[in-house]
């Protein structure tokens, strides 16, 4: 996904130079608390100038170094020294007084100002006012009211919009924005930031969720209309949309942006991560609050600046503002800007009403003053019930919906007006007619296709056919040589329920084709029954992992990998056909029947030997294979797009549970074995808040019968020289052979937060990566007096294998930081012939 975020980012990009002075807070009148819109700002011996907007906030920034601001409200003129380091989140307050002569009531005189900001020595918690209302508060947390009543109802709307941003009058009078038939009148301005933007893309979505606590735990959501103006129909800008954006709720301690965890402001850990200042207290709709200011202590850690509006009868979270620091360590992203409202069912219940996120993006750089993109996304909720009859509520978890066939992407005016929270606004109304000038010109069309070719691997032909994946034309393998790949899909659209896809490919090595064909066709939309037949004669690496995916058109990176560690001949030639069926009978539950034959042999009998004995004690070079597997995935949690065969699934912090048996059939179509097979897979990752996330993998598994090496477990080991999940890198193809075996992968990622501690690591923004892997296992006797092969039977038994190390990621420059190091250590079983010992991993890694 963030490869994809990265290429739509393509239409975004930009430069700006780095400033040494900045200056950013608020300006409002103190006996009123209301914002001063349209002051002037200016640092004093600079060019740079700015206006208050119309919530009275401003940011400044220069190269110069500057000891003086200077602002200027109503004619009237302030001076006031600044100092490098404190003069971010500053409130400035100007005292007013009101002409009697009612003619001019507006009119304001400045009597004074005061400077409202953070205490230059950080006050001890028990010190500071606003721990006494942040203990009351952890005391009652709040729990979201969708979780405390029996059944309810609720309607969403979503507006998602994306915006060139820092777009000025020099900067559109390209010859591409006329092209694009975009004039400087298009240009509108953002209220937060002040910031400059052209709408491209803008999407709305109105959806009504039904869901159930009790008696058991279910959820529903019914798409009424969704909306998209611009780029329609494009896989790119739509999976964009669903990952750039989590739930968030503000009483989490950890808040899950782009999977990184940035500490809540209201966390119970709160003052050991943030410096908390109350400033009054306000009213907030009718309820009187607790204003409290909040900063980061070290602006290196995921973390936020803003406002707690804390209601002061219930200490409940009324209204908060969260903007993430400067130079935070997220790659592609410059600023992080939320708003969150809520309404107080009771003492313990709390239910959203409206979050307003804006994420100012850009690709190259993220100084100030660069091109990029503002995603913005409003959340409205209303129309809340709870506790309705059961039955009614039932009824609609069961009713069978589908999106697409139902209308909701072919809504007309009178829908949207009727339905909408609340009308669009002017600027929304020009957005959508920008936009739709926009998507017109043919520019814009080609540089959409572009992105949708780079991103996805796939030259579409007259919303038919693709061809590709381009990105698996080449590849080099000790058998084929250099090996070219052609293949095609059938492709209508993003709901295809049926498809067809198809490869071939030849080594020049052993002057052999190869090829790949598979058909699969979604039955039943609403459980997604599904059908798929396949078949498939290649060159493949075996043996790379424990918990296989039985599908015909997967293949490893191993079996292709150009640059390897030593000389890897330990490649199978596999003949294999494949019939399969699926089902969810339960949300994210799916079981699968899998049938296959397969017929195995080495891919050069020289080199590798996958020879067994038979039970006439005759050896046999190759083998038939016919078995059945039956395998439940479960990923609680999880959220997927769309609606048709190939469901794209949005990143998240969901586990994944698979469970597999599988029954070797001898007999059946020349089936040279009965066996059983059981297999458990369990992965997640997890966030902890300022210290990091850690990836965990474990996996178990057991065959019951005596096998041939080709149908054995095998530790994955890892000869190239490329990073590859869940496998061993210290050992070779085949080192351990098992038939029990259990398995454990962590990886820690710090986020950077050591390196923020060292000058020069801080300023280039690596990050840390810990990890250690570990297998334990086991080889039958019986699969040992069978072994006929050049490959000697070791398995972990005595002791558990394992490996550890260090990596840096995040290596590159700008926002293009995509590389990866890994240093491996092997921590035992030395004794074995040609041990790894030490080892160096290079990866490429699309992450925030």
């Amino acid at each position: 996904m963030p490869k994809k975020i990265l290429l739509f980012l393509l239409l975004l990009s930009g430069v700006l130079l780095h400033s040494q002075v900045k200056v950013s807070g608020k300006l409002i009148y103190s006996d009123t608390k209301n914002p001063i819109e349209n002051a002037e700002i200016f640092l004093k011996g600079t060019d740079s100038f700015t206006s208050s907007d119309k919530n009275g906030y401003f940011t400044l920034q220069s190269e110069k170094t500057v000891d003086s601001l200077e602002i200027t409200v109503n004619d009237y003129t302030k001076n006031f020294s600044i100092h490098p380091g404190e003069n971010v989140d500053v409130v400035i307050e100007f005292s007013t007084q009101e002409t009697i002569q009612k003619k001019d009531k507006n009119d304001k005189t400045i009597k004074e100002v005061v400077i409202n900001g953070f205490p230059r020595k950080k006050l001890p918690k028990k010190e500071n006012p606003a721990y006494r209302i942040l203990q009351e508060l952890w005391k009652r947390r709040r729990t979201n009211g969708l979780t405390n009543f029996k059944n309810y109802e609720y309607k969403e709307y979503e507006k998602i919009e994306f915006d060139l941003n820092n777009i000025d009058s020099t900067f559109i009078s390209k010859k591409i924005f006329q092209k694009l038939n975009i004039s400087t009148q298009d240009i509108d301005t953002l209220d937060i930031s002040g910031k400059t933007y052209i709408p491209v893309y803008l999407n709305e979505s109105i959806t009504n969720i039904v869901g159930q606590n009790k008696p058991s735990k279910r959820e529903k959501s019914f798409l009424r209309g969704n909306k998209a103006y611009g780029v329609t129909n494009n896989e790119v800008v739509a999976n964009t949309v669903k990952n750039l954006y989590k739930d968030v709720n503000i009483y989490d301690n950890v808040l899950n942006f782009f999977n990184k965890g940035f500490t809540s402001p209201v966390s119970t850990i709160g003052f050991s991560v943030y410096e908390y200042l109350l400033t009054d207290t306000v009213d907030v709709d009718g309820v009187d609050c607790y204003h409290i200011r909040y900063r980061p202590i070290r602006k290196s850690e995921l973390t936020f600046k803003g406002d707690l509006y804390i209601t002061k009868d219930t200490y409940a979270v009324k209204q908060a503002t969260l903007q993430s620091t400067s130079g935070i360590n997220v790659n592609f992203v410059k600023d992080i800007y939320m708003e969150l409202n809520y309404d107080m069912i009771n003492d313990s219940i709390f239910i959203p009403l409206r979050n307003y996120i804006v994420l100012d993006m850009s690709l190259l750089s993220k100084k100030e003053g660069t091109k990029g993109m503002f995603a913005k996304r409003t959340l409205t909720y209303n129309d809340y019930k709870f506790d309705q009859p059961r039955e009614d509520i039932e009824k609609l978890l069961d009713e069978k919906y589908e999106p697409v066939s139902s209308g909701a992407y072919n809504k007309d005016d009178d829908f949207w007006a009727q339905n909408r929270p609340e009308r669009l606004g002017e600027d929304d109304i020009k957005a959508n007619q920008l936009i739709n000038k926009i998507s017109k010109t043919r520019l814009f069309r080609n540089i959409v296709d572009g992105v949708q070719i780079l991103s996805s691997g796939y030259v579409n032909i007259k919303k038919t056919i693709d061809i590709g994946n381009l990105y698996q034309t080449v590849g080099f393998n000790n058998i084929e040589g250099f090996r070219l790949r052609l293949g095609a899909r059938t492709y209508f659209g993003p709901d295809d329920m049926w498809r067809i896809e198809g490869y071939s490919a030849y080594g020049f090595k052993d002057h052999q084709f190869k090829y790949g064909g598979e058909f699969r066709w979604l039955v039943n939309k609403y459980n997604r029954l599904t059908f798929g037949i396949g078949t498939k004669r290649d060159i493949t690496q075996l043996g790379v992992t424990l918990t296989e995916n039985e599908g015909i058109m997967s293949r490893s990176f191993a079996s292709s990998s150009i640059i390897s560690r030593g000389d890897n001949d330990y490649l199978s030639s596999v003949n294999k056909t494949n019939v399969f069926i699926s089902i969810n009978p339960w949300k994210n539950v799916q079981f699968r029947l899998d049938g296959t034959y397969q017929y195995i042999k080495s891919g050069d009998l020289s080199k590798f030997d996958i020879g067994y004995y038979d039970k006439s004690g005759n050896k046999r070079e190759d083998l038939y294979d016919s078995h059945l597997t039956l395998s439940v995935e479960a990923r609680p949690g999880a959220k997927y797009s769309h609606y048709g065969l190939d469901r794209y699934q949005h990143t998240s912090l969901a586990p994944t549970f698979i469970l597999k048996y599988t029954k070797g059939l001898k007999g059946l179509i020349n089936s040279d074995f009965s066996y059983d097979k059981l297999q458990f897979l369990y992965s997640q990752p997890i966030l902890w808040g300022p210290i990091g996330k850690t990836n965990v993998t474990v996996e178990f598994g057991k065959s019951f019968n005596r096998l041939p090496i080709s149908l054995l477990n095998v530790v994955p080991g890892n000869q190239s020289y490329g990073i590859i999940p869940n496998t061993f890198s210290q050992l070779d193809y085949y080192d351990f052979v098992t038939d029990t075996y259990s398995a454990l992968h962590i990886e820690h990622h710090f986020n950077g937060r050591l390196f923020s501690y060292v000058p020069l690591l801080k300023k280039l923004q690596l990050r840390e990566v810990v990890f250690f892997r570990g297998a334990l296992g086991d080889i039958s006797d019986g699969s040992k007096a069978i072994n006929a092969s050049n490959i000697i039977y070791r398995a972990p038994k005595n002791d558990i294998y394992y490996e550890y190390g260090f990596g840096i990621e995040n290596i590159g420059l700008g926002n293009f930081r995509f590389f990866r190091i890994d240093f491996n250590w092997r921590g035992n079983y030395f004794d074995m012939p040609d041990t790894n010992n030490f080892g160096i991993k290079v990866g490429l890694q699309f992450t925030f």
